[in-house]
């Protein structure tokens, strides 16, 4: 790629489109005018004039091309998942040896010694940080600066050790995780990393550009990243594990609630391929909005033809966006009632259409895009974009026509993307796991407290739109101990935290069956196998459940399960 193409990867003047090319280099021919960045066989990325990109980009071109946006899923466990009882078996001291762990995420405090061998030597393989354009770039990429391990043990024995590797990660998330995940034990802070013989190597994902976050009105300020780049960085940790030949666990705790939460999106479809292969485990969170009232779930009145939505605006909000899927073969329309009273009456649809609506009364303008078939699911997408819209309550009628039951979800963005005032009044807290945990493949987590086994309040709950068994399982995700960015320690709480614990849990699996040849073969779907096999389950719940899926992790028991089996 030329400097000049290079440049448009970081430039707000250029919108960033995904394109499935299936490695038809003839199709991507027609794209030869833009800066084309392939990210695999499958998929590329193009960069066009922000000049060409109107409000209706997705009736010209499809909802699947634009980049959903990702947000940060979180603001004794050792014990409870029978790691210490492996330990304490000679032969099965599990450390995560021979294995790497990825992380895509704010990137790492490479100086904290709980990321350092008994030598003062770096245990982090590498970091791409997206953040910094150098011509330091990864193989097979066009962007970033990728720092090696030896670069970062020079930095650690230097004085200014920033002067030498540049990356740091200025939000803390990264370090959370890589440190439940992989830190060294700290007995006298009561912290334990779960595979501390792991090597780990990380990717500092990029924020979003400004183009991507106005135009799903997303306020400036809010950390946010883009989907092109975490499939880049995905890729750049499968490329590394092949060309070391380790076995690789990647954990996933930034994800999104964009899209129709059935595994079938461009990202969520690529990881199910990826965790079939040997030696990759991929592991994500289910994300905390199981409470935060920012799903619907509706059904249209066979005898009214419709469904009524009242959704609470909070004041001071900037702009939102707003997903309503409607399943297949049925078809659904809307109404829009403001909170002073202004009626947009249902309108009629076009195949590919996008209308600004604006009101009398409401300085609220919202562009409305009708998809009757969107490409990847199948089913119909309505997406509302609201700019500077009215504090209180706005009511929608949701028709539907076809065939009873005529169902349809609707989904507001996560966490920081939208203030906790917005919220549905007629909420449903299941099917609010997030988009990527409803993966088909990857293992998805969610998070309980060990002191009294009951499950994290805000934890997303399942299955997916399309009743398939999510989450997997439930790991440790409440007043984790963690560190932090001035290298001390702290409780966390959160499904990113089981997360982190669940990929120290699959390392040590891989460094069982792969590294010491015990089950050579072990991909994502047999290590979720074996996971639930192992589950604890409470006699008083049936499984799988919508909200522990199999049952509690219990790594002790996946190896009894396994002895019991082959005995």
């Amino acid at each position: 790629m030329l400097s000049s193409d290079r440049e448009k990867i970081y430039s707000n003047d250029y919108f960033d489109l995904i394109i499935d090319y299936s490695g038809d280099l003839y199709y991507l021919e027609q794209f030869r005018e833009y800066a084309v960045n392939i990210i695999n066989f499958f998929l590329a990325v193009i960069h066009i004039p922000l000049s060409t990109v109107g409000e209706d980009i997705i009736s010209r071109m499809g909802y699947a091309v634009l980049p959903n946006v990702f947000g940060l899923i979180s603001d004794s466990s050792l014990e409870a998942s029978g790691i210490l009882r492996l330990r304490n078996i000679p032969s099965f001291d599990l450390r995560g040896k021979g294995v790497l762990i990825g992380f895509l995420d704010s990137g790492i405090d490479y100086t904290n010694p709980i990321f350092q061998n008994a030598d003062k030597t770096t245990k982090i393989v590498s970091i791409w940080d997206q953040t910094i354009d150098t011509d330091q770039i990864p193989e097979g990429m066009a962007y970033g600066t990728e720092y090696n391990q030896e670069q970062i043990n020079e930095a650690i024995r230097s004085e200014d050790p920033f002067l030498v590797v540049p990356s740091r990660d200025e939000v803390g998330h990264g370090t959370m995780l890589a440190g439940i995940a992989a830190g060294n034990d700290v007995p006298e802070n009561g912290f334990y990393g779960v595979a501390p013989d792991a090597e780990i190597v990380v990717v500092k994902i990029k924020q979003a550009k400004e183009n991507i976050k106005a135009f799903y009105r997303i306020p400036e300020d809010k950390l946010c990243y883009q989907e092109n780049d975490i499939m880049f960085g995905y890729q750049y940790l499968i490329n590394l594990a092949t060309a070391l030949n380790k076995p690789i666990v990647i954990c996933n705790a930034i994800d999104t609630s964009q899209y129709a939460h059935d595994g079938r999106g461009t990202m969520s479809s690529w990881l199910s391929l990826q965790a079939n292969n040997t030696g990759i485990a991929i592991i994500t969170a289910v994300g905390n909005e199981g409470n935060a009232r920012r799903h619907f779930s509706g059904l249209a009145n066979p005898d009214s033809g419709y469904d009524t939505v009242e959704l609470n605006v909070g004041s001071g909000e900037f702009g939102f966006s707003m997903e309503i899927w409607g399943a297949s073969p049925n078809l659904f329309t809307i109404d829009i009632t403001s909170p002073s009273g202004e009626y947009i009456p249902r309108m009629n649809i076009m195949l590919y259409e996008t209308r600004e609506i604006t009101f009398i009364f409401e300085p609220t303008i919202i562009f409305l895009d009708y998809t009757l078939v969107e490409a990847q699911s199948g089913d119909q997408l309505i997406l509302l974009r609201f700019s500077d819209p009215s504090p209180g309550i706005w009511k929608f009628n949701v028709y539907g026509r076809g065939i009873n039951p005529m169902r349809f979800n609707i989904w507001l963005p996560m966490n920081d993307f939208i203030t906790e005032n917005t919220f549905f009044t007629r909420s449903d807290p299941y099917i609010t796991l997030l988009t990527v945990a409803c993966s088909l493949i990857p293992i998805t987590v969610t998070a309980y407290n060990v002191e009294d086994d009951s499950l994290f309040l805000d934890a997303g709950r399942g299955f997916t739109r399309i009743d398939y068994i999510k989450p997997d399982f439930a790991a440790p995700g409440v007043n984790i101990i963690a560190p932090t960015l001035d290298q001390t320690f702290f409780e966390t709480t959160g499904t990113s935290a089981a997360a982190a614990h669940t990929a120290g849990v699959a390392a040590m699996m891989f460094e069982w069956g792969i590294v010491n040849g015990k089950y050579p073969y072990m991909s994502t779907q047999d290590m979720k196998i074996f996971m639930i096999r192992g589950a604890r389950r409470n006699i008083n719940i049936d499984y799988p459940n919508r909200d522990w899926g199999y049952g509690i992790l219990d790594v002790f028991n996946v190896f009894e399960s396994l002895r019991r089996e082959t005995t």
